[in-house]
């Protein structure tokens, strides 16, 4: 089988890692791709974004299977311009894609259909004074979210009014993230833990890949600014069976039968991030397709051939899918410019990651990194994840971190308590 890769990061190196497994694997391409995606398949200077160009590679190549890794090329209707071309794509309609493409959307399709989320209300960017008056009046904690993609940015926990009425100026007046801020949605904020749940599905049947738990600020203990993510772990102990048939009953099924019943059936992955709360879960936001670093932690624990089950999803066959995961867990820590998730400097040499991989039993997946000959430079404000299995989290854990301290480039920083939430709720049970 040829597979073709959309994406440049650290997930799609963990996807192009888990597929090349396969005995089915015939060729590998990725769009971008990166320095670790070059080492285990072709990298094409073609955007992800690019649909007329990832079409004609996609018939120049014969291509049986596209992966989207990113959501920007779902959101613009990529897999529905493949589709149409008689090409497999692991990936949502436009339409189906717009339950992240829209936070506006998404919040309102919960409302029609009954799955638990944050009240809320959403405002255009030129009612910034409805706004205003309607965080005066709920008061705070309150959260406001760009509606639209902020390249998970656009979230901002407001501790006061104070900061409230600062974001929703910045994002409604000042534009500091552009298009994505046309429409802010603001929400009421939910005291829990939160947790990732990852659903392939082909449009009728469904499988969950194991549970996870991202770590968005960039400082320990969750404090500080948001960013991409900034390590995580799997699987999520506050995810327990009890939890995870009210996940199936009261989130997954009624999202899935909600948007067929629209019109718009969900084929892909459909990433729920929820918060936990003393009522139930309920859903944060969905996303439309892998998350980044959760999937370098999930796929390394499926026994299954992580291949056929995206062409399943695919191709509508996923109904007699047996899929395995393995025992144990898995845990990845980022490790990130110094300066990032605002401005950073790029081009410093990397060095340590063999040591790491070889001696350490981690895998090493490239985000911000370019090679030059045999050297590596840093590209980005998240250069790499370190990641590893174990038999239980507390080993995971100490394996990725020992892989962080074989690694160097200047300014290289990294949280330190990656999963200690996990581990403290294990300890506690």
């Amino acid at each position: 089988m040829k597979v073709l890769i959309l994406g440049g990061g650290g997930r799609e190196h963990a996807i192009g890692l888990a597929v090349s497994k396969s005995p089915d694997m015939e060729a590998l391409f990725f769009t971008p791709g990166n320095a670790g995606t070059a080492a285990i398949g072709v990298n094409l200077e073609i955007a992800a974004t690019d649909i007329d160009g990832v079409s004609g590679l996609c018939r120049k190549e014969h291509i049986d299977l596209v992966i989207v890794g990113p959501e920007q090329p779902l959101v613009l209707g990529m897999a529905d311009h493949l589709r149409q071309n008689d090409v497999a794509v692991m990936g949502p309609s436009a339409g189906a894609a717009r339950l992240e493409g829209s936070k506006s959307f998404a919040k309102d399709f919960m409302n029609r259909h009954a799955v638990p989320t944050a009240r809320y209300r959403t405002f255009r960017s030129d009612n910034l004074d409805g706004a205003l008056s309607y965080v005066d009046k709920e008061g705070a904690p309150i959260v406001v979210k760009a509606s639209g993609l902020a390249g998970g940015k656009g979230a901002i926990v407001c501790n006061s009014v104070d900061d409230a009425r600062m974001a929703l100026r910045r994002l409604m007046e000042d534009c500091s993230l552009g298009d994505a801020g046309e429409e802010v949605v603001v929400e009421s904020f939910m005291h829990g833990e939160e947790a990732s749940v990852f659903v392939v599905t082909d449009g009728n049947n469904y499988v969950l890949l194991p549970s996870a738990q991202d770590h968005k600020q960039i400082g320990d203990g969750d404090t500080g600014v948001n960013t991409g993510g900034m390590g995580a772990y799997s699987p999520a102990p506050v995810l327990t069976m009890d939890v995870m048939r009210r996940v199936r009953a009261e989130i997954i099924e009624p999202t899935l039968r909600g948007m067929s019943d629209e019109g718009t059936p969900y084929q892909g992955i459909l990433y729920c991030g929820l918060m936990i709360t003393d009522a139930g879960p309920k859903v944060v936001e969905y996303n439309c397709r892998l998350g980044d670093p959760e999937t370098q932690v999930v796929l390394p624990l499926l026994q299954s051939d992580a291949l056929e089950l995206f062409y399943r999803s695919a191709t509508g066959t996923l109904s007699d899918y047996d899929l395995r995961i393995g025992p144990g867990a898995a845990a990845c820590v980022v490790m990130a410019s110094d300066g990032y998730p605002a401005k950073y400097e790029t081009g410093r040499v990397i060095s340590g990651i063999e040591v790491a991989q070889n001696q350490v039993q981690t895998t090493v997946f490239y985000a911000g990194v370019r090679s030059e000959g045999d050297e590596l430079f840093t590209s980005g404000g998240r250069v790499l994840a370190v990641g590893s299995t174990g038999a239980d989290l507390e080993e995971a854990i100490e394996r990725a971190y020992s892989g962080c301290s074989q690694i160097h480039f200047d300014g290289a920083f990294y949280r330190t308590d990656i999963g200690r939430k996990g581990l403290a709720r294990i300890q506690t049970t």
